[in-house]
This record gives C-alpha cells, sequence and structure tokens, in this order.
C-alpha cells in the first residue's frame, strides 16, 4: 500500500526550488552598468595636441595637469619612472628647459569603452638648440566622467639611427 505524504513532499519541493534558484537577491552583487563616453579617432588624436600645447606654456604644472591621479610617466630622456604628480613635474621642469615641439610621424588609436590608446612614432625639436629626439610613444587614456586623463605615457628614443 502506497503511503502519502504530501507536508514532506512540499517541503522537499520548496527546498528544492531554493536550492535551484541561486543566491537571494539580497546576496547578490549589484549589477554594474558602465557608460561609455562617445569619441572619436580625431578627438584622441586631439589629446597629444592638449599635451603638446601644454608643453609649450613652459609651466610644467599645465603638463602634469593632463595626466590621472594614478598614471604613469615612462619619460624618453629619464630611466626613472614617474607615478606621482611631484615626480612627474620634476621631469617636465628639466624637459621644459629645452623648449620642446612635438610631432607625431605616424600613430594606431584604439578607442574601447571609457579608454583609449595612441601609439606610434613622434619626433621632438628643442627650441634652444634645434636638436631633434625621434621617439616611440604609447599615450593610454581613460575618461574620468569629466574629460581624458593621461593614465600611462611611455616614450623611448628611437634605438637606430636614420
Amino acid at each position: 500500500m502506497k503511503k502519502n505524504y504530501p507536508a514532506a513532499s512540499m517541503l522537499l519541493a520548496v527546498v528544492l526550488a531554493g536550492c535551484a534558484s541561486g543566491p537571494s537577491a539580497s546576496t547578490a552583487p549589484p549589477a554594474r552598468m558602465e557608460v561609455c563616453q562617445a569619441t572619436t579617432e580625431q578627438e584622441i588624436a586631439d589629446l597629444f595636441e592638449r599635451w603638446n600645447l601644454s608643453l609649450q606654456t613652459g609651466d610644467k604644472q599645465q603638463v602634469v595637469a593632463n595626466y590621472a591621479e594614478h598614471s604613469v610617466l615612462l619619460p624618453t630622456v629619464s630611466n626613472k619612472p614617474r607615478l606621482t604628480a611631484a615626480e612627474k613635474a620634476d621631469y617636465f621642469q628639466h624637459f621644459l628647459q629645452n623648449k620642446p615641439v612635438g610631432t607625431i610621424d605616424s600613430r594606431s588609436i584604439e578607442i574601447g569603452c571609457n579608454t583609449a590608446v595612441d601609439t606610434g612614432l613622434y619626433t621632438f625639436t628643442y627650441g634652444t638648440t634645434g636638436a631633434q629626439v625621434k621617439a616611440r610613444y604609447t599615450y593610454t587614456y581613460k575618461w574620468n566622467g569629466k574629460q581624458w586623463l593621461i593614465t600611462s605615457h611611455h616614450s623611448s628614443a628611437m634605438p637606430e639611427k636614420d
């Protein structure tokens, strides 16, 4: 004779249903919705011009203002990575004495969600001597909700002479 256990069957169904549904809404992490800032290759290319124009002011603080608070500068004519605003200002204080003007020789721009990478070759001409330094560069940018800032900037002199 088959026995009927309606209460036990109901309890088992509730327990299994709870296990199958995963974590409750109160323990699940909130969904993160990131809004991507619309941009263009031209807008990202213009960020180099903004940086280059800040060099030409001769004011190290205007140059440093292009960098995010947590950013890295691996400069062309120094072996020391510059991580803080003060370290960047120290580098630019010396670099700016040469009155550098940069020109892009070739570039490639990649755009992501609130990030962009501008990489290529550039030449600096020193206004004080007319000397030129050809270098490779990479700028990475991040949208901070108000403006694009440099998060990393690597520049290294070309290893081979033309």
